[in-house]
């Protein structure tokens, strides 16, 4: 171990190898711990992680794995990710080299910020889709199987149907009255009467399906030309959208600008805007200056809420040099590192006295000053996005996070095409102009250990991304916890005000939470806190840790989800549609 570890003393992991989903089991029964030295495959929707495993069972590595999960989760999972969204994804390469592909939805031009409505969903929120073309790319430059093998699982989901997981009936229930607005919505996430389906109901996406198949035949140029972009366009014209052919045809899926860092003698590697790596990087940097081991867990567990809040106050403040270098310096975290509030039995490596926790609760309102400037403008933590991580036993890692913004996106769909578009313009991700893509908390992210896979990681949940992989990412270096006790492990998240940090939200539960007295004990450090009991309410990762001593990949679905960890088997399907 490259650090001290501090343990938690009353966790205990048990680490279990699994084969894929078997046939007739149901998606509830998924494992979410899953252990292979041929690869795993995690996503927030078991069928989706059996579709990427099927992949690598066929000799695929694990470039097909990810395009085949990322295809299959816009059918299963519709709520959070779509064909007609963004996504971003972060390469491992066999041999060494770390890539990244943007395919983060842009703005139309002609679009007019000025003048265009500002609206939480509907046609007028609707950007140029990335989605297709960042899994394209990823499959054209990376991946070693035809297409349309790999997209056969997600085909067949859509055709023949799949019944729904609890969570997502309950998020398709609640955009029930906004999806009726839209004829194409309507048609295809709720009944002929207008209700929506209930957990265990079955639903066939015989549109969707064909779309698929249309991709699979004819890659991006199927769904960034022809009839399907002619129908877009259309369908757009007709109900004041922006998005038109020409946007459709013009769109690539951009280089990701790979940003690096290193955390207790790991390198630590994302991307940059209009992803959020490095916030990420640089929250990290900030926390490495504290020593935790002399630290209770929620004195550490402040240190990190405050290094989170100092790191996303400064990537948005103006600087004649905000370049990701000088972000992500380790002088210049040690440099912020000072505005940092501990208790005084915490040390600081650089020498640098610490404040006292009775000093920030007698009312020093320094304790908030110090992290004071404009707040992050990042999309609200009402619990969207989905993310899936896929690596094989070659050494290939894929890091993949995929989205429509808040749930169900627009909220509306093209008839006859079968999907939900991304929520994009409107001001949900701010005012961005023609050409421009929007930022978001999108943050895949790779920790490598003397430059081979230690950890590769994403998460959902809007801006609370970024404080979860921060969190995986201490848990298992600081803490010495694998990766599923880590994931399992209470977390924090800064609560932004206009001034920067106002408090933090702490993950509570009679189970897995902090606890009462863990409450207590925040609030006696001088801070505000608001527990937060709802169940996903801090990010969902879905990840994998590589145990270099096995040659063993390890994945790990977040608990606080209905996703799955899936090793490939040596043969067979990857199980069926139920």
């Amino acid at each position: 171990m490259k650090s001290g570890i501090r343990m938690y003393g009353t966790t205990v992991l048990a680490i279990f190898a699994f084969a894929a989903v078997p046939p007739g089991l149901g998606a509830q029964s998924a494992p979410q711990v899953a252990r292979s030295a041929d690869g795993v495959v995690v996503a927030a929707q078991p069928l989706a992680a059996a579709a990427g495993a099927r992949m690598l069972e066929l000799g695929g590595n694990a470039a097909d794995a990810a395009v085949a999960a990322a295809f299959a989760i816009s059918v299963v999972e519709p709520s959070m990710n779509s064909i007609g969204g963004r996504n971003q994804i972060l390469i491992r390469t066999p041999d060494g080299g770390v890539a990244g592909i943007d395919g983060t939805t842009s703005v139309p031009l002609g679009y007019d910020p000025a003048t265009a409505p500002r609206a939480a969903y509907g046609y007028p929120t609707v950007g140029v889709p990335g989605s297709v073309a960042g899994l394209m790319r990823l499959h054209e430059e990376y991946g070693s199987l035809p297409l349309t093998t790999i997209m056969a699982p997600a085909i067949d989901y859509a055709a023949h149907g799949f019944r729904l997981l609890p969570g997502e009936a309950r998020r398709q229930a609640g955009s029930r009255d906004q999806v009726a607005e839209s004829e194409g919505a309507r048609r295809y996430y709720l009944k002929a009467d207008g209700s929506p389906y209930r957990p265990g109901d079955r639903l066939v996406q015989s549109d969707m399906a064909a779309t698929l198949r249309a991709i699979s035949l004819g890659g991006g140029d199927a769904f960034y030309g022809g009839e399907i972009a002619g129908r877009i366009a259309d369908d757009m014209a007709a109900n004041g959208g922006f998005l038109t052919r020409e946007a459709m045809a013009a769109y690539e899926a951009e280089d990701s600008r790979i940003v690096r860092g290193s955390y207790r003698g790991f390198e630590i590697v994302g991307s940059d805007i209009p992803a959020s790596g490095a916030i990420a990087i640089l929250a990290l940097q900030i926390a490495e200056v504290f020593d935790p081991g002399g630290m209770s867990d929620e004195a550490w567990a402040s240190v990190i809420a405050q290094s989170l809040a100092i790191a996303m106050t400064e990537y948005r403040r103006p600087s004649s040099d905000s370049s990701a270098v000088r972000v992500t310096s380790k002088a210049f975290a040690r440099q912020l590192a000072e505005q940092v509030r501990v208790p005084v039995e915490a040390a600081i490596e650089s020498g640098t006295e610490s404040w006292t926790a009775s000093g920030a609760a007698s009312g020093d309102s320094g304790a908030w000053s110090a992290v004071g400037g404009p707040a992050l403008q990042l999309p609200p933590e009402d619990g969207h996005t989905t993310h899936l991580s896929a690596a094989d036993g070659n050494g290939m890692a894929i890091a993949l996070t995929q989205t429509i913004g808040p749930g169900m996106g627009a909220k509306v769909a093209t008839p006859g095409l079968g999907f939900l578009y991304a929520v994009t313009l409107g001001g949900y991700l701010g005012i961005s102009e023609p050409g421009e893509r929007a930022r978001s908390g999108i943050t895949p992210f790779m920790v490598l250990d003397d430059g081979e896979p230690f950890l590769v990681l994403g998460a959902a949940g809007g801006i609370r991304i970024i404080s979860a992989v921060v969190q995986a990412v201490t848990r298992v270096v600081d803490d010495g916890l694998a990766l599923p006790a880590a994931l399992a492990a209470p977390r924090v998240h800064p609560d932004m005000g206009p001034d920067g940090l106002a408090g933090f939200s702490v993950e509570a539960g009679p189970e897995d939470g902090w606890s009462g007295a863990s409450v207590e004990e925040f609030r006696e450090m001088g801070f505000e806190i608001t527990p937060t009991p709802r169940q996903g309410a801090f990010g969902r990762i879905h990840g994998l840790q590589y145990d270099a001593a096995t040659r063993t990949w390890i994945g790990a679905a977040d608990p606080d989800w209905e996703g799955a960890a899936v090793a490939p088997r040596p043969a067979g399907p990857t199980g069926g549609r139920d």
